[in-house]
């Protein structure tokens, strides 16, 4: 790859990179997680009853799941968070790459020997 080339797609690179910390900078609140909504259905006599709806947050923690009953106020909120975090993962995903790309175009790497057979074959 030409010199300027190489520097036409770093520049493109960076600007990339720069767009995505910008949109990172202004990520809101994060929560990892997902909302379950729950209908507890029971039998009361000869007729069903329904009960509910209510929501709950699972998440990790430690190694074990979680699990907090939130009321019909909080969802839309905790929703919200948890949508920010996924996204805020796929953008260090992708973050990751462009800085990959952008190291292995700026920086030397090791200088590689010549194999065993370009040494005896002159």
């Amino acid at each position: 790859m030409s010199e300027d080339k190489k520097d036409r797609k770093l520049m493109q690179l960076r600007k990339k990179m720069n767009a995505l910390k910008e949109k990172f900078v202004g990520t809101g609140l994060l929560l990892q997680g997902n909302i379950s909504e729950r209908t507890i259905t029971r039998e009361d006599g000869s007729k069903k009853k329904n009960y509910g709806p209510y929501y709950q947050w699972t998440f990790k923690k430690d190694g074990k799941t979680v699990t907090v009953n939130l009321s019909a106020t909080q969802v839309e909120e905790f929703q919200k968070a948890i949508d920010n975090n996924r996204e805020t993962e796929n953008m260090m995903e992708e973050m990751r790459k462009l800085s990959l790309e952008i190291l292995d175009l700026s920086t030397q790497g090791v200088i590689k020997r010549k194999g065993n057979n370009e040494l005896k074959n002159p």
